[in-house]
């Protein structure tokens, strides 16, 4: 994967797992209170029909909106925590995306509160709507 195959902001994500390892690479932007997630699609991501599988938009989703709900945390000073467990996930799916496209996970809202975070993301696919997910998440202490 070249340079111009990767949107201007975009860095080689900070964060790895092994969950997301056979996803690589996967790239991310941090703004403030929030960490936008992107990925050029490959065979890899794809169901057999080589749209992005619902799956993979989930999962990413979930990943974006619980690393903005700690960015947002660290920018209210809650920084001594252990971190953050999903409590709910929805994923509203409205359109697809194929090989090749940038996709990219923006998380919109954080909501935080004592135990609680709230969130809401838009997943584009070359800049069109293809999801929109909310989750809630457990913040650890």
């Amino acid at each position: 994967m070249t340079a111009e195959d990767v949107p201007a902001g975009f860095e080689r994500h900070f964060r790895t797992s092994p969950f997301t390892d056979p996803w690589e690479p996967l790239f991310s932007r941090r703004e403030s209170r929030k960490v936008v997630i992107g990925v050029r699609l490959r065979k890899e991501h794809c169901n057999s029909r080589g749209l992005v599988h619902g799956g993979l938009i989930a999962s990413l989703a979930d990943n974006a909106m619980g690393l903005s709900a700690g960015e947002a945390l660290k920018a209210e000073g809650r920084e001594n925590l252990k971190g953050l467990v999903t409590v709910s996930l929805a994923t509203d799916y409205m359109g697809g995306a194929r090989i090749g496209s940038w996709l990219d996970v923006d998380t919109h809202f954080v909501k935080t509160g004592g135990s609680l975070c709230f969130t809401d993301c838009l997943v584009h696919a070359d800049g069109e709507p293809v999801a929109r997910a909310s989750a809630s998440f457990k913040i650890l202490k």
